[in-house]
């Protein structure tokens, strides 16, 4: 379930960055100080959108930070992070990026299930109005817990 990938201190609400880099950086610290994934994780992450392109933004302003596991995936995890400012991530349908759920999955299999209650989610106007909105963690993690 996604609320179990999910922590209170995995989700950051309006952080001020400056570009695509810090924002995959920022969005992927409380799952490196959380000691689900690995600083080469992350350092994957830039370097696959460097050489690929904005892979992670799979929507509308949203982006989902993630790598193949083998490069530091430690455990099952989510966080969520909005911006204050959205960036540009040369995603020209999607931009400008102004939520992330950066992710780590141990497997390709047991975080199946907590993606297809993500992409509920993202097509959900009220999950949107609420991490607009939202004031605390918890008010996001509440609402997660009662949509499942």
């Amino acid at each position: 379930m996604l609320s179990e990938m999910i922590k209170e201190e995995f989700i950051q609400l309006e952080l001020e960055v400056s570009d695509w880099e810090e924002a995959i950086r920022r969005s992927a610290e409380p799952l490196l100080n959380g000691g689900k994934i690995t600083a080469e994780y992350i350092e994957k992450i830039i370097e696959t959108t460097r050489t690929s392109g904005p892979y992670i933004v799979i929507t509308k302003h949203v982006a989902l930070p993630h790598a193949p596991t083998q490069y530091g995936a430690l455990d099952l995890a989510m966080g969520i992070t909005t911006l204050k400012t959205p960036i540009i991530s040369g995603n020209k349908s999607n931009d400008p990026v102004k939520y992330l759920f950066c992710m780590s999955a141990k497997d390709s299999e047991t975080h199946l299930e907590s993606m297809a209650e993500l992409v509920n989610l993202l097509t959900d106007q009220k999950f949107y109005q609420l991490l607009d909105t939202a004031k605390h963690p918890a008010d996001i993690l509440n609402y997660i817990i009662e949509n499942e």
